[in-house]
């Protein structure tokens, strides 16, 4: 067997370094009791963990930001899979005009559809639930691009033809033929749009702000006065992120394979 070319490694492991190293300099400094003068810290200590996690609006604001990334994750699922496999099977001359609709946000700051919201006026936009339809646009390009490669991967107008064939509706063939055979893309996703909408902070703030703080807007005012206690808060959100991720790649990854040993006892 041929190996791999050696640059592939080389490549690999800048990579892994580019993208660790940052990460394990905040976990550090998030314990260093000192770190200013060498290289490594001077001394480890627990008190910015304790500190940052003792205070009552930690539990509050991380439940906060996990009530809008659920929604927005569970909202985005059921708006974008349908539409993207209704444009894909039905109406392939307005995948040009979609597909334009889920780059916009990336050429939208977050600023701008923040003030443009605001400017509309309404209690609502301060609302918790405008912060999740906001979100929702700018997740909209991580939710699209996944589900609609993996339809292009799939056979989803012979699955489609079958299920109808066989007396299967809209909604039946739609979540019991399409997703399943499209919910690699379908979860890739959701986390996608978890991991965006739970560290998003211009929104939150000029949003909802103190009415309805979240862990990104706890997280930035730790940064005014301590730094540790900023970066223990970082590494908590980044793993709480990850854990979260891990969690729902498991329960799928389950159900997939209690799907599959269903259909073999058949």
């Amino acid at each position: 067997m041929k190996k791999p070319p050696w640059w592939r490694g080389l490549a690999i492991g800048l990579f892994l370094i580019y993208m660790l190293v940052p990460l394990a300099a905040t976990l550090l400094f998030s314990f260093a009791t000192r770190w200013d003068r060498t290289i490594f810290p001077e001394g480890m200590t627990l008190q910015w963990w304790e500190a940052a996690m003792g205070r009552r609006a930690f539990g509050m604001t991380l439940m906060n930001s996990l009530v809008v990334s659920l929604a927005a994750m569970v909202a985005s699922v059921v708006l974008v899979t349908p539409t993207a496999y209704w444009t894909h099977l039905r109406l392939p001359k307005a995948r040009p005009l979609v597909e334009l609709f889920t780059i916009l946000p990336f050429g939208v700051p977050g600023v701008v559809l923040a003030l443009s919201l605001i400017r509309c006026g309404g209690a609502i936009v301060y609302s918790p639930g405008m912060l999740v339809a906001a979100c929702m646009v700018i997740s909209l390009p991580f939710m699209y691009r996944p589900v609609i490669n993996a339809l292009n991967a799939a056979d989803v107008r012979t699955l489609t033809e079958a299920a109808h064939s066989l007396g299967a509706g809209w909604l039946a063939t739609m979540t019991r033929v399409i997703a399943p055979n499209i919910m690699s893309g379908i979860v890739s996703g959701a986390l996608l749009v978890f991991s965006t909408v739970f560290v998003e902070f211009t929104l939150a703030n000029l949003l909802v702000g103190a009415r309805f703080k979240t862990f990104p807007i706890y997280l930035v005012e730790f940064t005014r006065f301590d730094g540790r206690q900023a970066s223990a808060l970082a590494v908590i959100s980044f793993l709480f992120a990850w854990a979260t991720s891990l969690a729902v790649l498991w329960v799928m990854g389950r159900a997939d394979r209690e799907r599959e040993g269903a259909l073999g006892a058949r």
